[in-house]
C-alpha cells in the first residue's frame, strides 16, 4: 500500500512540475513556427493530401507487417517444411501483390 501512495505522490509531483515549467507560458511566436519543413502546426485540420501517398503508404505497412511475421519464423526451434512452405506462401502473395500494384502505376510517385 505504501508503495501505492510513494507512486502517486512521485507521479503527482511530476505532474505538477511539468504543468509549472510548462512551455505555454513562454509563448514565442519564432519557438513555435515550423523549421525548414514547412509543416504549419496551427493551420486547418481537414487538409486533403494525396491518394497515391495513402496507397504507398499501405503498401509500406502491408510490407512492414510482412517483416513482423516473417522475421521470427526462422528462429524458431522447430524448422520444418510446413514453415518453408508457409514463409514461402506468405511471401508469394505479398509479391503477387507488388507486382499487381506496380502494374496498376500506384507504386509510381511521380505519374
Amino acid at each position: 500500500m505504501n508503495y501505492i501512495i510513494i507512486a502517486m505522490m512521485i507521479t503527482l509531483s511530476m505532474l505538477i512540475l511539468a504543468t509549472s515549467t510548462s512551455k505555454f507560458k513562454n509563448f514565442h511566436k519564432e519557438k513555435n513556427s515550423p523549421f525548414e519543413c514547412g509543416f504549419d502546426p496551427f493551420s486547418l485540420t481537414r487538409i486533403p493530401f494525396s491518394l497515391r501517398f495513402f496507397m504507398i503508404s499501405i503498401l509500406f505497412l502491408m510490407f512492414d507487417i510482412e517483416v513482423v511475421i516473417m522475421l521470427p519464423m526462422p528462429l524458431s526451434s522447430n524448422s520444418t517444411s510446413y514453415m518453408m512452405l508457409t514463409m514461402s506462401t506468405i511471401l508469394f502473395l505479398i509479391l503477387t501483390g507488388l507486382l499487381y500494384e506496380w502494374k496498376l502505376g500506384m507504386v509510381q510517385w511521380f505519374t
